[in-house]
């Protein structure tokens, strides 16, 4: 068709995946990926926060002014749930949403003219199949998001995600095993299994799957690839996971677990199914199972009716614990979720100050955990130049660790062993071996 387009992606690991789906669909029909001007530009949307909306609206004006000629789609889960604040934007040529998204590189490559706005997002059903976009390349990454999962029917009172992505769904064991080994033959090394509530993965398949379940599919394949989780939700974290972690070296020692609040009459609010105490408890025996794991949690920080008490039992709980990073994010409420119609907000002042404390103390939880890793040794993928002047590489560890090191000569997506010799503000600094 001889078309050029260009993707900008907002927002988390599915939707990345979902557009390097979206990508490879498009490749194969022989349009070709443009840098600067292409005759469409695709903005996959997010909106889990209030910034994460704003930031898919700039995206969208800026594409439109930057390219007015040529015709400017805006999909996922803005679309979805909003589509009509975005039927506003004047030049905007269609609206899409995640209900049928496999669908929607065939309705841009029929329909790149006609109404403007062309609106296709429907409502989803009670039994929405899972939206199966294989891939079999992840363009400009070392490592390969692969979602298993979709959807989500948690309905904590903040979120918006639910009414975003549908019901909770996950794609059959046969074909991620699948997909796995096409990635695998493609040379990636790294893997990510990703989903909106990756912990619900295989309950709604006959027979039912559980995500352990899938992991040991998968480690009976003896790919040559390492595997990351995504976000986990505290209680979906049991110790046939946790004892796979620590024995299994194909599976990455990294937690990421969303804690959101450390006060329980505030997790009661939320609809959080955990207290803090099972939270606290959690944390431990990961820490004390699994040597050098990671630990990243998620934090949100001005829930309405968080009082200063409320705010220091998350603080406190946050700063007793070997976590090894924070996600820290303002409270942002979201129209049509059940807190936003809570009276008890607070001040906006008052949530940049608790936000700032958070991070603060997220800063130091990194910086402690960089320097119980000194003097060890990790298997780092590298992903290329961090300073070509300075002839460092830059790379990742299993365990979530950004690693740099002396080397001669350009190193990407190679697997090396690195030994850890000093810290620095944004990661740690190592000596690879044998030499590169």
């Amino acid at each position: 068709m001889g078309k050029s387009f260009k993707i900008i992606t907002l927002g988390c690991k599915v939707n990345q995946y979902e557009s390097a789906h979206l990508e490879e669909r498009l490749g194969s029909a022989g349009w070709t990926r443009a840098a600067e001007r292409s005759d469409i530009t695709i903005v996959n949307t997010c909106i889990v926060t209030r910034r994460a909306a704003s930031q898919s609206r700039q995206a969208i004006r800026k594409a439109i002014r930057e390219n007015p000629e040529g015709f400017t789609a805006a999909v996922g889960c803005y679309g979805q749930v909003f589509p009509g604040e975005l039927e506003r934007i004047e030049g905007l040529d269609l609206v899409g949403g995640n209900a049928g998204k496999g669908g929607l590189p065939e309705n841009l490559m029929k329909d790149v003219a006609g109404n403007r706005p062309r609106v296709i997002t429907r409502p989803f059903s009670e039994t929405e199949p899972f939206p199966f976009l294989p891939i079999k390349k992840f363009p400009g990454r070392t490592r390969a998001f692969v979602k298993i999962q979709d959807g989500c029917q948690a309905f904590c009172s903040y979120c918006i995600v639910p009414f975003a992505r549908g019901p909770s769904r996950s794609l059959e064991p046969h074909r991620v095993l699948t997909m796995l080994r096409e990635l695998a033959g493609e040379g990636f090394k790294e893997a990510v299994l990703t989903g909106i509530h990756l912990g619900k993965y295989g309950a709604d398949l006959r027979p039912p799957v559980s995500l352990t379940g899938l992991l040991k599919m998968i480690g009976r394949e003896g790919l040559p690839v390492r595997f990351r989780l995504s976000s986990l939700e505290p209680n979906e974290i049991g110790p046939d996971l946790i004892s796979m972690m620590a024995s299994q070296d194909w599976l990455c020692r990294h937690f990421h677990i969303p804690l959101q609040s450390g006060d329980d009459e505030i997790l009661k609010r939320m609809n959080r199914y955990y207290r803090a105490r099972d939270f606290a408890e959690l944390i431990e025996q990961i820490h004390g199972s699994i040597p050098h794991v990671a630990i990243g949690v998620d934090i949100m920080a001005g829930f309405p009716g968080e009082g200063q008490r409320a705010f220091e039992n998350t603080f406190a709980l946050i700063e007793g614990l070997p976590v090894s990073y924070l996600h820290v994010f303002p409270y942002s409420p979201r129209k049509g979720t059940a807190a936003a119609s809570f009276p008890d907000r607070i001040d906006e002042r008052i949530i940049k100050e608790r936000t700032s404390a958070l991070r603060a103390l997220g800063a130091q939880k990194r910086q402690a955990f960089y320097k119980t890793c000194l003097g060890e040794d990790f298997r780092v993928l590298t992903e290329g130049w961090e300073s070509e002047d300075r002839q460092r590489i830059k790379g990742l560890s299993d365990n979530y660790l950004p690693v740099s090191f002396p080397s001669s000569k350009h190193l990407q997506n190679c697997m090396v062993s690195v030994h850890m010799e000093r810290v620095e503000e944004e990661g740690l600094v190592g000596k690879v071996f044998p030499a590169s």
